[in-house]
C-alpha cells in the first residue's frame, strides 16, 4: 500500500511525483535537485483527481519512506489533519485577498517537523485578481521549506501571472475500466453497479462513488435523462427548468443546513451568545457576517448541483449523435438505449450539436451569475 495507489488512471502523473519526492529528500540532504520545485499546478477536467493527487504528494513529501501510506504522517496528510499541511477549499464562489494573505504570512514560516510545510489551494481558479496579486510574491520569492500545491480544471483558469511560476501536471479523465476496479477494491461494490458508475460518471471519481453507493443520487440522475423525451411544449419546458432549480435546491438543502447548523453553534459558543448574564460585543455583527457567507455557499451548493445535471444532459445528446452518425462508440447511457434511439431516429445530428450548444451556453450562463431559471427556461426551450 502507498500513497498513490489511489491516484487512478494517472500513472505518468505518479511516476513525475515520485521522482520529484525522491528530489527533495535530496534537497533536505543539501544536495542540489532539479526534478523538485516550490510551487506545482495540477489541472485536468473534474473528477480526475486533482486534489486527491496534490493530497498524495504532500503526504509523501513530509514521509520519511516517501509515501509508505502507512505512517502517521501519510494517515494524517491525507486526511488533512497534518500540522505542516494546509488544506485550502473554497464552498463560496471565490477566494478572496484576505484569506490568500493569511496564507502567505503562514508559508513564510518554518514547518514544525523536519520536512516541509505544504499549502494545498484545491480551488485556484477562483482566486480573485487581488487575492492572486497578494500570493504572488510568496511564489516569486519562496520560503526555504514551504510548497504550494494549485489545483485547477485547466491552466486558463488560473491567473498568468500564478501559472507562469509553477510547474504544471495535466491529469487526464480516468478510463472506465480503472474506476470501476477501484469501487470494487476500495469500497466493495458489485462489478455490475461499479462499471455502471464509472461509464454514467464519465471518469469522474467522485461522481462514481456517489453512484455507487446513493440509490436517490441514481434516481436523481434517471429523473434528469427523462427530461428530453417530456419537453413537448413551451409549458412542460418551463416546469423542466423549475423541476431542476427546486431539485438542486433540495440536494443542496440538508448539505448547507447541516454545516450551517454547526458554524453558527460554534461561533455563538466562542462569542458567549445564550449564556445568562453576558452581553457579547460584536456577535450580532458577526452573526451577520456568517449569515452573508451561508447564502454565498448555499448559492454554490445549488448551482453545482445544477451544472451535475447538465453534464447527464451533454451525455444523453452526445450518445444521440453516437446513434446518428452510426459509430461503434458504447454509450454512456446504455441504460437508457430505448430513449436515445427513439430521439436519435426523430431528429437530425446537426439538430443535436445544436442542442449540445444549448447546454453549453447554459453551462457558461450560470458560471456568469445568470438567475438559474432564467438559464434553464432559455436552454429547454432550445431543446424541445
Amino acid at each position: 500500500m502507498s500513497v498513490w495507489d489511489d491516484l487512478v488512471g494517472q500513472q505518468p502523473t505518479a511516476d513525475t511525483l515520485r521522482r520529484a519526492v525522491t528530489a527533495a529528500g535530496e534537497v533536505l540532504a543539501g544536495r542540489p535537485a532539479s526534478a523538485m520545485t516550490h510551487a506545482w499546478l495540477f489541472t485536468g477536467p473534474p473528477g480526475s483527481g486533482r486534489s486527491n493527487t496534490a493530497r498524495a504528494f504532500a503526504a509523501a513529501l513530509l514521509c520519511e519512506r516517501a509515501g509508505c501510506g502507512e505512517c502517521l504522517s501519510c494517515r494524517t496528510a491525507l486526511a488533512g489533519s497534518h500540522s505542516d499541511v494546509t488544506l485550502v477549499r473554497t464552498e463560496s464562489l471565490s477566494i478572496g485577498v484576505d484569506e490568500v494573505r493569511e496564507l502567505v504570512r503562514k508559508a513564510a514560516m518554518s514547518p514544525t517537523g523536519r520536512r516541509w510545510q505544504v499549502l494545498v489551494v484545491e480551488d485556484a481558479d477562483r482566486l480573485t485578481d487581488r487575492a492572486g496579486d497578494a500570493l504572488l510574491k510568496s511564489l516569486e520569492e519562496p520560503a526555504e521549506r514551504t510548497i504550494w500545491l494549485l489545483c485547477a480544471p485547466t491552466v486558463e483558469d488560473v491567473l498568468p501571472t500564478v501559472r507562469s511560476r509553477s510547474r504544471l501536471l495535466v491529469l487526464r479523465t480516468p478510463p472506465a475500466e480503472a474506476v470501476a476496479e477501484m469501487l470494487v477494491r476500495r469500497d466493495g461494490v458489485s462489478e455490475a453497479l461499479a462499471m455502471f458508475a464509472a461509464r454514467a460518471s464519465q471518469g469522474h471519481i467522485g461522481r462514481a462513488r456517489d453512484l455507487a453507493s446513493d440509490e436517490s443520487t441514481r434516481n436523481r440522475r434517471h429523473e434528469v435523462l427523462s427530461l428530453p423525451g417530456r419537453l413537448a411544449d413551451v409549458g412542460s419546458c418551463i416546469t423542466a427548468a423549475a423541476n431542476l432549480v427546486e431539485a438542486a435546491a433540495e440536494e443542496a438543502g440538508p448539505i448547507a443546513g447541516d454545516l450551517e447548523a454547526r458554524e453558527r453553534a460554534d461561533l455563538e459558543q466562542a462569542y458567549g451568545v445564550g449564556v445568562k448574564g453576558t452581553r457579547p460585543r460584536g456577535a450580532a455583527a458577526a452573526i451577520r457576517g456568517l449569515e452573508a457567507e451561508h447564502k454565498s455557499r448555499r448559492k454554490r451548493l445549488e448551482r453545482d448541483c445544477i451544472d451535475r445535471g447538465l453534464v447527464d444532459l451533454l451525455s444523453f445528446y452526445r450518445d444521440v449523435v453516437t446513434a446518428q452518425i452510426t459509430t461503434s462508440a458504447p454509450l454512456v447511457n446504455e441504460e437508457m438505449r430505448s430513449s436515445v434511439e427513439t430521439l436519435a431516429r426523430g431528429s437530425t445530428a446537426e439538430q443535436s450539436l445544436r442542442r449540445l450548444a444549448a447546454i453549453l451556453e447554459a453551462r457558461e450562463a450560470l458560471e456568469a451569475n445568470v438567475a438559474p431559471t432564467l438559464a434553464l427556461e432559455s436552454m429547454m426551450l432550445s431543446l424541445r
